[in-house]
């Protein structure tokens, strides 16, 4: 009977050791190259007590993650803001004495850290895009028809637009970072969008909707998205969202962008019950709790990247 006992612990120890460490294991975010968030249009790194990754950042530090979060234009060209953060990544290899980071972006960041990528691949190990306006979104399209270039509309969303851009740089430490709204807008255009894919072509997928290359020059390409813009009653942006969810004509979106734009590598997926604002954990956490909590899908990402040694 002892025996058998002994037998029964014996093999239920062997059975713990090999079955796959739970997702709150120690080193389980642990990536090897320091992760680096970059925000999106009128985005910010934390205003006040308020993080634009809400919770992001401290859920991949618990489990081993070194990550860093960035803050550029609040409104800019994507060049511009990627030469800002070109500059941030030196300094944040300077600091950790990493050769490489693995860039994380959402909506305007994911071009942002394609052009980094691009510009730059010895730096990077990885470029995963949340949400990115990686073809253009029809929003941008139909704000510039609305108000063409030139036109006193224009001129009057440009000055809001602007304000409110230096307005987020001022509260969130950076108020001499350069604004420009329009220049947001056209490459945030299908046309704009067009043009910095013949540039930068990365990753990219060569059709409608489908998948890039997984691998280039060096770096690994990575995507994921929602396709639901209203998603909690208590959230007062999501109004918001799926009026601006309109301009797709019934196409899959996010609210912001639609869900085959956001393609880019490895599709992870691109129909989460989340909404543009959902995929960063805001408003504050005010998420569809019907779907998976999106910290989990950064958590779960870091952990990809760690089994692929990034």
């Amino acid at each position: 009977m002892k025996k058998q006992m002994v037998k029964s612990v014996v093999m239920f120890v062997m059975a713990m050791m090999v079955l796959p460490a739970p997702s709150w294991a120690a080193g389980y975010t642990e990536t090897k190259y320091p992760i680096v968030l970059v925000h999106g249009l009128f985005g910010f790194d934390n205003i006040g007590p308020v993080d634009y990754w809400y919770g992001i950042p401290s859920a991949l530090r618990s489990d081993g993650a070194k990550v860093y979060v960035t803050q550029v234009a609040a409104a800019n060209s994507t060049e511009v803001r990627g030469e800002q953060l070109l500059t941030q990544v030196k300094q944040i290899l300077a600091v950790t004495g990493a050769s490489k980071v693995n860039l994380i972006g959402h909506s305007h960041g994911g071009p942002t850290i394609r052009y980094v990528a691009s510009v730059r691949p010895d730096l990077v190990a990885s470029a995963t895009s949340v949400g990115g306006v990686n073809r253009g979104s029809k929003v941008a399209d139909v704000l510039l028809g609305v108000a063409p270039a030139g036109s006193l509309s224009n001129t009057v969303l440009v000055s809001i637009t602007n304000g409110l851009a230096q307005v987020i740089s001022f509260l969130s430490g950076k108020p001499t970072m350069s604004q420009d709204s329009l220049a947001a807008a056209n490459s945030l255009s299908t046309a704009g969008s067009l043009k910095f894919n013949a540039k930068y072509p990365e990753g990219v997928p060569t059709t409608a909707c489908g998948e890039g290359a997984y691998t280039a020059r060096g770096v690994a390409y990575f995507s994921w998205s929602g396709a639901k813009p209203y998603t909690n009653v208590l959230d007062i942006i999501d109004p918001a969202l799926a009026l601006t969810s309109l301009a797709f004509s019934g196409e899959k979106n996010d609210g912001l962008v639609a869900s085959c734009s956001s393609h880019l590598g490895k599709v992870i997926r691109d129909d989460y019950a989340m909404n543009h604002l959902d995929e960063v954990n805001q408003t504050i956490g005010l998420i569809n709790i019907f779907e998976t909590n999106p910290v989990t899908l950064y958590r779960q990402h870091a952990n990809r990247l760690k089994n692929q040694g990034l």
